[in-house]
């Protein structure tokens, strides 16, 4: 059990304010780029608009997630008290800070130092709570938010040109959670669906943590990394496929289609689809670019696997911890089903010439219109207006 502190609202927790901003945002900046494709904006800030729309995607609605998720774990895996009041409430400020600062006419430097500063501040709380708590299995974690600070600032470097403008800012972000999600999501996934099972006599249950999922953990980390430096060539090709393949045999094993009942438990097992999936493709992209465009595969990762993961995470643990029944509603269910559709039409929209522009728009509306749903239920949950079940 995790420890518990006095009061509540919005800053009583770290789900609470970034599992909240984190749609807000994912609303407001999928709005800006639409309208900025339509002509109907324009967008003034020290990034290209293209460059812009990448990295907030990665850093502002991804960094605003992952923060409320091990904002809210960390306390579990340690016994320690969560970051709460001010102090999170500074954090909170210093995210939104790099938001408005990477749209607005101000210098380069200021909106990259700030923007910068938030997931170095964030790897810094975690990782001084875990060594706190002793708690060094969960270290990784921390270097993986400082490694996601990396990638932010490279992001940066490139946009200004200062290095080379190779996207490997954007594809190191990606590598970083993606492979957070196979840590995490490697045990996330199994233990709630095996407590889910196991409330059912004779259900079959998942195999449990061991020697083939560390061997998935490395061969993932080293396609991804090869991907990230030299996303080119029959090698890089192969250690990617390699690690889809043995990330489709990880889930496999974890008794996803025993889930079709619990919406809440199923989604975690499609979310996790999208890893193997997403390096399939960016396997054949990498050896066949030109029969399989580059954006495509890179949405497959993006709004396939760690948008879709993102949303699973958040509304259970938004039920959990705010004191609701771990049960998906038909909004929940129909949040899931929009955002699944987003991320589809997404991805046909880069393997298709004549249907682009009509499937790019149909991909921000549904997913426009699935964290609106989003919002409207979890909402007042994250605000502590939602009243706990007795």
């Amino acid at each position: 059990m995790s420890p518990r502190i006095r009061g509540g609202g919005v800053l009583e927790r770290g789900f609470r304010p970034f599992f909240l901003l984190a749609g807000v945002y994912a609303i407001a900046a999928m709005a800006l780029w639409l309208l900025f494709l339509r002509g109907h904006v324009l967008l003034a800030g020290p990034m290209d608009p293209l460059s812009w729309h990448a990295h907030e995607m990665l850093f502002g609605f991804a960094g605003a997630a992952m923060a409320g998720f091990v904002l809210t774990a960390v306390p579990n895996w340690t016994g320690r008290l969560p970051l709460s009041g001010p102090p999170l409430l500074w954090l909170v400020l210093l995210w939104a800070a790099g938001r408005l600062l990477a749209v607005a006419p101000v210098p380069w430097a200021l909106a990259a130092v700030v923007d910068v500063a938030f997931p170095v501040v964030l790897a810094a709380v975690v990782v001084r709570e875990v060594h706190a708590g002793r708690n060094a299995r969960n270290l990784p974690v921390g270097v993986a938010i400082a490694l996601l600070g990396l990638a932010n600032a490279v992001d940066w470097l490139e946009t200004a040109y200062i290095l080379p403008d190779t996207n490997t800012g954007p594809r190191l972000g990606i590598a970083v959670l993606i492979a957070l999600i196979g840590l995490i999501g490697g045990r996330i996934v199994p233990s709630f669906t095996r407590n889910w099972l196991s409330k059912r006599e004779g259900a079959a249950l998942p195999a449990p943590f061991g020697r083939f999922d560390g061997a998935v953990l490395l061969v993932t980390v080293a396609a991804l990394l090869a991907w990230v430096f030299s996303p080119e060539g029959w090698l890089v090709a192969a250690l990617l496929a390699l690690a889809g393949a043995a990330n489709l045999a990880r889930l496999a094993r974890w008794r996803g289609p025993a889930t079709g009942p619990e919406p809440l438990v199923w989604i975690l097992h499609i979310g996790y689809l999208g890893i193997p999936l997403g390096l399939l493709l960016t396997a054949a992209s990498v050896q066949w670019p030109g029969l399989i465009p580059e954006v495509a595969a890179l949405h497959a990762l993006t709004a396939g696997a760690i948008t879709v993961m993102i949303v699973a995470v958040m509304t259970r643990a938004t039920l959990g911890h705010g004191g609701q029944a771990l049960h998906a509603g038909w909004m929940t269910t129909l949040v899931y089903l929009l955002l699944l559709t987003a991320a589809l039409t997404r991805v046909w929209a880069g393997l298709s010439d004549g249907l682009y522009l009509p499937l790019l728009f149909t991909s921000g509306g549904t997913w426009i219109a699935g964290f609106t749903l989003y919002l409207l239920r979890y909402g007042p949950i994250q605000l502590g207006l939602a009243p706990k079940r007795p």
